[in-house]
């Protein structure tokens, strides 16, 4: 119960945490939480942020939540919405979620036009340069964005890609005060893509909720037209989850 009890503390924090933070509220003797915290980096649950002091989710953490949020019943609910979505936008819809250092495509529904851009269930794609990725880094605090921003390479992929640390972290600033996230060809050449925010009972983002279609059918003008139709359907997608979440601790 004592690992458990402390993996529930590093969820519930939500950003990199110290040993001594967690046991202020689970008042552990000091080696035991320390032993802990020992026990579930070796074991990958757990893993060392940049400072060298705190924590944050692990790869087998971060894997146990992809799972729990992939279970059948919830599936088979969030595919609905996608659908929705999808069918009214005529473009193609994702869900993504932030693994480290990347987003990976939880769930997609694809569009029914025979021409389409090919990111299959399972895709790792670059923080900086999509629109997920762009909508995680801006819910971050300032300054674990800022230590992002100082720490990694920002890869040009396209000639529209923002590799000044400067002007990305301006773009982000604006994408926080307007609530979603746009892709103007920077990840891949003729592709745009809107992303709005998946959000838990704090108000923390999750996952994202993205659309992407290809420039020669959509313009980036027109795919901003259907982000009020994206917060409705994320919306309905963080009631799903909490609906899932209180139907298996019922269960």
């Amino acid at each position: 119960m004592r690992l458990l009890l402390l993996l529930e503390e590093v969820a519930n924090t939500g950003v990199p945490v110290t040993p001594t933070v967690v046991n202020s509220r689970l008042g552990l003797p000091k080696p035991t939480v320390h032993r802990l915290f020992g026990t579930l980096e070796a074991e990958g649950f757990l893993q060392r942020d940049l400072d060298g002091k705190s924590y944050s989710p692990g790869r087998r953490l971060r894997e146990m939540s992809v799972g729990v949020m992939s279970s059948l019943r919830i599936r088979a609910a969030r595919v609905a919405v996608m659908e929705e979505l999808a069918n009214e936008v005529g473009e193609t819809c994702n869900v993504a979620t932030p693994d480290r250092d990347s987003m990976i495509y939880l769930d997609r529904v694809e569009t029914k036009w025979p021409l389409r851009i090919q990111l299959p269930i399972g895709t790792s794609v670059p923080l900086h340069c999509t629109a997920s990725g762009k909508m995680y880094l801006s819910s971050l605090q300032r300054s674990h964005m800022e230590q992002y921003l100082s720490a990694t390479k920002l890869q040009m992929m396209t000639s529209a890609t923002i590799t000044d640390p400067v002007a990305l972290a301006a773009s982000l600033e604006g994408i926080r005060s307007q609530g979603y996230s746009v892709d103007n060809e920077e990840f891949l050449e003729d592709m745009v893509a809107c992303a709005v925010p998946i959000l838990d009972t704090r108000g923390r983002l999750v996952s994202t909720l993205s659309i992407h279609a290809p420039t020669q059918r959509m313009s980036l003008e027109k795919l901003r037209t259907f982000v009020p139709l994206m917060h409705e359907s994320a919306a309905k997608l963080t009631r799903l989850m909490l609906d899932g979440t209180h139907a298996a601790a019922a269960e």
